[in-house]
């Protein structure tokens, strides 16, 4: 047994002794006392901001798996000497910068250095590169990045764009009027820093730098800087120069302005031109990049934690519950000094409603589908465990009915509403949002389509493979202050503590309107697992092919 194993099973063992040794002697609802207990461990200094492949994650997915336990699932990971366990093994490339990072612009016969942090945020490089390069690359203003051919869209112009830097707008354009060929406000793969990282590679860039806008980019600075500068992670690819140019990463608002100012240039009006189908690439006039830094790289495994209760009559049949465990780990100092970033809303919250509503999946009589419990590593480098999962599934996606997941949930109290990541078109949550009315709870349309959601919760993985799947969202009209206080509890979270050290555990957090949010999700779960039927995406989704094309791997 590895030293890791034996680990985790240390962990496990101790974890289970720290909750109720049998799932019977557990409430017969979802208990907010539970939901608190489970957010301040996995939140706690002691976890190192469970960073994959760190001893914080060794503690997570140990302290996980003895909750699981201990409520009375079953292990549903990886078969391994004839054995399921409760995880399963994650390769990743592991990816950060050693030594002096040296980025800098040549302008009009001057010289200006970079700030990495303050001006840029660039990653380490995913490549496989050892070291990068780049000797002044000519500078090129790209629009939006963005190549759509059923969209009639092409913000290229077949310009040979090979080795140099390009500069581009974050999300799509129509952002700023709300309409145009991609649909309105409502943010596409398109306007998605994933997206436009794949098309510079493919167009042969030396590298991309998204300008950010906080509106656009739905998020501050500070989130920018904290996710980009430290330790990145991708799956294990076979030619990782398809997905990823030599250099990649965003430029603060004012570091660009500044640089299009020098080159006689208005921001304002370029980004007002990139709005329509007929911009050109721009050269940012003789500015020129270069790049000079070290990258250390290596294949770590990370883990999945999976937990299942088999199904009675159609186990070859599967709802899975998924959240991610993981969060940013320990990074750069705020303002306070602190350097651990904790994730206890992200998404701590998650990980102890799985856990609760496995809890009560287990007290009650077993379902005729089997039901996963999938506790996944690596959102926050971009999906990368549920992308995984859905590429090497434990149980075939074909059967598996719907994925829920959950991610962020609020700890306060409860709410009059709900909401969704993105706004799909889903049987699965047409068939949710009537079962929630019949319990009071409305469903409020994701009140922010532009930022685009729906691609940045680890639903997404199973959706694009065309999975019914949907990643619920806490309320903003609450019963104690009405919507207006829980906007500005939502706008306040997302300023001063998402993806920041400040997302800590708050012993005066109530959890009742999560646990009453939780006891909806299981329930519409346990209807899903005790029925025949298999929910599809509307007829003019992108998801539809997918699902129908898999239908003829099932079972009538």
């Amino acid at each position: 047994m590895t030293a890791l194993k034996c680990n985790l099973l240390a962990l496990a063992v101790l974890a289970a002794l720290a909750v109720p040794a049998r799932a019977h002697d557990a409430p017969a609802t979802i208990d907010p006392k539970q939901l608190s207990q489970m957010v301040q461990v996995l939140s706690s200094d002691e976890f190192e901001g469970r960073g994959p492949a760190t001893p914080g994650e060794d503690k997570t997915v140990g302290y996980i798996i003895g909750r699981m336990q201990a409520a009375g699932l079953a292990p549903g990971g990886d078969i391994v000497d004839g054995v399921r366990g409760w995880t399963q093994a994650v390769p990743l490339g592991r990816f950060q910068h050693t030594g002096e990072f040296d980025a800098s612009i040549a302008q009009a016969g001057a010289t200006r250095k970079l700030v990495q942090g303050t001006d840029v945020a660039v990653r380490a490089a995913m490549t496989g590169a050892k070291r990068i390069d780049i000797d002044d690359a000519p500078i090129v203003f790209a629009g939006y990045g963005t190549r759509a051919p059923e969209r009639g869209w092409d913000d290229f112009k077949g310009q040979d764009l090979r080795g140099k830097l390009l500069v581009v707008l974050v999300n799509d354009p129509d952002f700023e009027t709300g309409e145009g060929a991609f649909g309105g406000k409502a943010m596409t793969y398109y306007g998605r820093w994933t997206y436009k990282y794949e098309e510079a590679a493919r167009q042969g860039a030396a590298g991309l730098l998204i300008v950010h806008e906080t509106a656009p980019a739905s998020y501050g600075w500070d989130t920018v800087k904290n996710s980009n500068t430290n330790t990145m992670f991708d799956v294990v690819r076979d030619k990782p120069g398809d997905k990823h140019p030599p250099l990649e990463g965003w430029i603060s608002l004012e570091a660009a302005t500044a640089l299009f100012q020098a080159a006689g240039l208005d921001f304002a009006a370029l980004k007002k031109q990139a709005q329509g189908k007929d911009f050109r690439p721009v050269p940012v006039g003789d500015a020129t990049f270069s790049a000079h830094y070290d990258i250390e790289s290596e294949v770590i495994t990370s883990h999945n934690v999976v937990g299942r209760l088999e199904g009675t009559t159609r186990p070859d049949e599967t709802v899975i519950y998924s959240g991610h465990w993981d969060h940013l780990g320990v990074g750069k100092a705020d303002a306070t000094g602190d350097t651990i970033f904790n994730g206890a809303v992200d998404n701590a919250t998650g990980i102890a409603g799985l856990v609760e509503i496995g809890r009560l999946f287990a007290q009650q009589p077993r379902t005729q589908r089997s039901v996963v419990f999938l506790a996944v590593t690596a959102e926050e480098k971009g999906l990368l465990g549920s992308e995984y999962y859905a590429s090497k599934p434990v149980y075939p996606l074909a059967t598996t009915v719907g994925v829920i997941n959950i991610d962020a949930l609020s700890p306060h109290g409860p709410a009059r509403d709900f909401s969704t990541s993105g706004s799909a078109k889903l049987s699965l949550i047409d068939e949710f949002i009537a079962a929630a009315g019949k319990a009071n709870l409305r469903y409020s349309p994701d009140g922010h389509p532009e930022a685009g959601y729906f691609f940045r919760s680890d639903h997404f993985s199973f959706a694009k493979r065309g999975v019914p799947a949907f990643s619920f969202g806490s309320g903003e009209d609450w019963l104690d202050g009405g919507a207006e206080a829980g906007r500005a509890s939502g706008e306040a979270y997302n300023k001063n503590a998402y993806h920041q050290p400040a997302d800590e555990f708050d012993p005066a957090w109530p959890f009742t309107g999560m646990a009453h949010d939780l006891g909806l999700l299981q329930r519409f779960g346990r209807d899903l697992a005790n029925d025949t039927r298999w929910p599809n995406w509307g007829v003019d989704s992108e998801f539809r092919a997918a699902r129908d094309a898999s239908s003829l791997q099932r079972k009538d």
